[in-house]
């Protein structure tokens, strides 16, 4: 069984799959003292991101490729996350915008029972952020709003830097209705509904220039998600997984 499954999200990523998975092998085994997998999502990619996905996979036994369909980030990591064997379920950008240095912190409580889901915060005290003003207001608004609205706790809710230990998993994946951005949004809702643990890692965080992210689709998709939780059951009805001691 592998103790963490590294997942990518991609579309149409084809010129950064290779660095970022080159990156992740190379500096993992460093900073990661548990065995780890990398496993590419690939959501219908209409470039050559797939066949460069099974040319890595080919050249490393640490590296699996999954194909989907049908375009959504959440999607992808809803079913790559729901068919996964590894104990705990990581994702990041493609982009590695986030140091890599958090994610040890990131799993630790997760496997020490301490926690049941474990995010990146660029919000948090202690964290780093390199990005333009446009991107940060809106960043503080949006979890300002969560915070008022969906009454969330956490700092950072889109920051593409989580994971969830699978028993976690299991429980919530099957009520998570969003397939794109709004996925992770959802996912920590429905984890502070369950009444379920929720640790923040203050990250060190370098903004990509070149992100593909159409920032007012997904604030306005952001928006509608947030209109479909306030008028959902305020209680999640399923049973918080079993804690571990470590």
């Amino acid at each position: 069984m592998t103790t963490v499954d590294v997942v990518i999200p991609v579309y149409n990523e084809e010129r950064d799959l290779p660095r970022c998975v080159d990156r992740l092998l190379t500096e993992l085994p460093k900073l990661l003292p548990h065995d780890f997998r990398v496993t590419v999502a690939d959501n219908a990619s209409t470039d050559h991101t797939l066949q460069i996905a099974e040319n890595l996979m080919r050249a490393h036994d640490r590296v699996r490729v999954v194909h989907l369909p049908r375009k959504g980030r959440g999607g992808a990591l809803k079913e790559v996350w729901s068919t996964s064997d590894a104990e705990v379920l990581a994702y990041m950008d493609v982009d590695l915008s986030t140091d890599l240095r958090a994610l040890a912190p990131l799993v630790a409580p997760l496997l020490s029972g301490h926690s049941d889901l474990a995010i990146g915060s660029r919000l948090a005290h202690g964290a780093r952020v390199v990005r333009g003003v446009k991107r940060e207001v809106i960043s503080r608004c949006y979890n300002v709003l969560l915070r008022a609205s969906l009454r969330t706790h956490v700092t950072d809710a889109q920051c593409g830097f989580k994971a969830i230990h699978s028993r976690a998993a299991r429980r919530l994946l099957p009520h998570v209705e969003d397939t794109g951005w709004f996925f992770d949004t959802e996912l920590l809702v429905l984890a502070e509904r369950a009444g379920l643990r929720v640790h923040e890692v203050p990250v060190d965080w370098v903004d990509d220039p070149d992100s593909s992210v159409d920032i007012l689709a997904t604030a306005l998709a952001d928006l509608r998600g947030i209109a479909r939780l306030r008028r959902s059951s305020p209680a999640l009805p399923v049973t918080a997984p079993e804690r571990v001691t470590a």
